[in-house]
């Protein structure tokens, strides 16, 4: 069980390096954007006879796509991206921007708000002491171009008439353009994505909240099997006692054979249970084919369970892969089984499929079918309709129980109603955490 809650607990750095992944994918794109300014105007301008630096500001332009393509290939080739890259990257941005500006007017550059940029993602995408490196790298560049840079010369563009504008002033309303789409479109992005952290984050913390009740219901199970052995092994001397005093009643018998091998039943399970107590495979690395541990599960509900019908249908399908055994996958089947049966005492189907890589199993009963409330808080601990439904008494734990199984294998289970009456059960249980390599298999 400790070992399942660590499993749980553990993804939280992998959502951080998906995180980081996330944040560099945007930066490309946000690079891209920049990219794609800086070279309509260094074009915009040239087509107006306005001179400039255009290899250095090429150069810098250039640099900007390297960079992209450095992410684009860490990108390719490696699943985990560190924050020291994106900083790295971030780093890169601020010397192109330098480059750029020093040949285009230092500080006077309507574009030198870019510094923002790096400053921007830094604060929301990395730790504080590469966000505070990172902004007082830009605030050194800016205040060293104030001193250091190729002055441009005071010119304007002509319109219509006599009608001029400042180069710098357009400058300032194409950055203002461009910064607005950018916080528009990347900054919310980002937003999202921590949101989208967050929420993970709290899904992390339910799965654990659901680990502590598991073993806090393992606890009590152990604790139970201990103390019901004792009443169990009294009700067996006394069927024993009472066999032998009734010998010439056959009727009687037969009752007395099958209260002892429900006795034996329950001293079976409860011996599984102090056994296996905190293991999740019965016996690891042992496997048993598909069919037959379908076919497994389905005789030992039918030893639990002899009045009501089951009709079964299998694959007629050669495809037998060998998983490990897990006796609480077989205990899930059987609860699903116990509540279908609690509602069509006379008769439940079970339809079973399967291929390579996952198994689906559909049980369908003929009762009164589930609420809109009880469909709700179906799965909740503790909670049961059977006493309200009246068919009997329940702990209301087999669903939750069997949810919480197939969580182990990223398995899925749907209750709704079937369209002629009834539920219809659906379990979608992936094989890829059960299935046994063949070369491990023949060892």
């Amino acid at each position: 069980m400790f070992t399942h809650l660590n499993s749980i607990l553990q993804p939280t750095s992998d959502h951080l390096l998906s995180a980081t992944r996330q944040n560099m994918q945007r930066l490309m794109m946000l690079r891209g954007v920049v990219m794609l300014c800086l070279g309509l105007v260094i074009f915009g301008l040239r087509l107006a006879g306005i001179p400039l630096h255009v290899v250095p500001l090429s150069a810098g332009i250039v640099l900007l796509g390297l960079l992209s393509v450095i992410a684009w290939w860490r990108l390719r080739t490696t699943t985990h991206m560190s924050q020291r890259e994106l900083l790295l990257q971030l780093l890169g941005d601020i010397a192109a921007f330098s480059l750029i500006f020093y040949f285009s007017g230092g500080y006077s550059n309507p574009f030198i708000w870019m510094y923002l940029l790096p400053i921007t993602v830094a604060a929301v995408a990395l730790r504080a002491v590469y966000a505070w490196l990172i902004a007082g790298l830009s605030i050194a560049c800016y205040t060293l171009l104030m001193f250091y840079h190729i002055p441009l010369s005071h010119l304007h563009m002509h319109m219509h008439g006599d009608t001029q504008l400042d180069i710098h002033l357009v400058g300032m309303w194409i950055g203002f353009v461009v910064s607005a789409v950018i916080v528009a479109i990347f900054i919310a992005r980002i937003g999202q994505n921590l949101r989208d952290y967050d929420q993970k984050q709290a899904q992390v913390r339910e799965k654990a909240l659901m680990s502590e009740r598991m073993l806090a219901l393992g606890t009590l199970a152990t604790s139970a099997a201990h103390e019901l052995g004792t009443p169990l092994a009294t009700m067996a001397v006394v069927s024993r006692e009472l066999t032998q005093d009734y010998a010439n009643q056959p009727e009687l018998l037969a009752q007395l054979a099958v209260l002892q091998k429900q006795v034996s039943r329950c001293k079976e399970i409860l011996s599984s249970i102090t056994r296996n107590a905190g293991q999740s495979r019965a016996d690891a690395g042992q496997g048993l084919p598909l069919r037959e541990f379908v076919e497994d599960a389905i005789q030992r509900w039918r030893d639990t369970r002899p009045a009501t019908e089951l009709v079964v249908q299998l694959p007629t399908t050669t495809i037998n892969p060998l998983i490990l055994m897990d006796r609480t996958l077989t205990q899930a089947l059987q609860n699903l089984l116990d509540n279908a049966a609690d509602e069509s005492p006379e008769r439940i189907l079970l339809n079973a499929d399967w291929d390579e890589k996952l198994l689906k199993i559909q049980i369908r009963d003929f009762g009164k079918g589930l609420s809109t409330e009880t469909k709700k808080l179906l799965g909740t601990p503790f909670f049961t309709s059977k006493n309200e439904q009246g068919t009997g008494s329940g702990m209301g734990l087999g669903v939750y129980l069997t949810q919480t199984t197939l969580a182990r294998y990223d398995g899925e289970l749907n209750l709704n109603n079937h369209a002629e009456g009834g539920v219809l059960t659906t379990v979608k249980l992936p094989l890829a955490k059960l299935r046994i390599p063949l070369s491990k298999a023949t060892q």
